[in-house]
């Protein structure tokens, strides 16, 4: 095979120029996402993919000192939104989480094809959903502490029935 019908082979095979790669759309998808809550709006995101998946507590004085117990182990917490009108603690855990979360008693790890809807980065009271903990781009709330932080401190009310709504997030 000569270079140019090397060449003309690797142009062939590249397919159509005007078709983008199937993972950027998802990737144009992700960063619009994150703009918009980065712009000050709620946005809504799929779970999942590389972002995050979302376990879902009671957000009441157990589920408060889990999170200053990860702020101990973390040095600060990973992002935690609080819905004030549900009562839910939403923990941002690394994509992937909820394929390998076993039951919990006071849990609930949602991923793909689930979506949530992000409050704006600087919305840190209620009304509404809010960072209870602040996004920061460095890091997520790590499964394995947060499962012994939450069967120690076991936060009520558990969120198991009430998943059954689809508070805050949808399929």
């Amino acid at each position: 095979m000569t270079a140019a019908q090397v060449m003309q082979h690797l142009v062939d095979s590249a397919g159509p120029a005007q078709e983008p790669a199937a993972d950027m759309a998802d990737l144009a998808q992700v960063i619009r996402t994150l703009l918009g809550v980065q712009a000050g709006r709620d946005t809504r995101v799929h779970l999942g993919r590389n972002l995050f998946d979302v376990v879902i507590t009671g957000s009441g004085l157990q589920a408060r000192a889990a999170v200053a117990l990860m702020d101990q182990v973390q040095g600060g917490c990973g992002p935690v939104i609080e819905d004030p009108e549900s009562g839910w603690f939403y923990w941002l855990v690394p994509p992937g989480s909820s394929a390998r979360w076993a039951p919990h008693d006071h849990a609930v790890c949602l991923g793909a094809p689930h979506t949530i809807t992000l409050p704006s980065l600087n919305r840190r009271v209620p009304p509404g959903p809010y960072w209870h903990r602040p996004s920061a781009s460095d890091r997520l709330v790590p499964t394995g502490p947060l499962r012994d932080a939450l069967a120690r401190f076991r936060p009520e009310p558990t969120p198991h029935a009430a998943l059954t709504n689809r508070l805050g997030i949808t399929t």
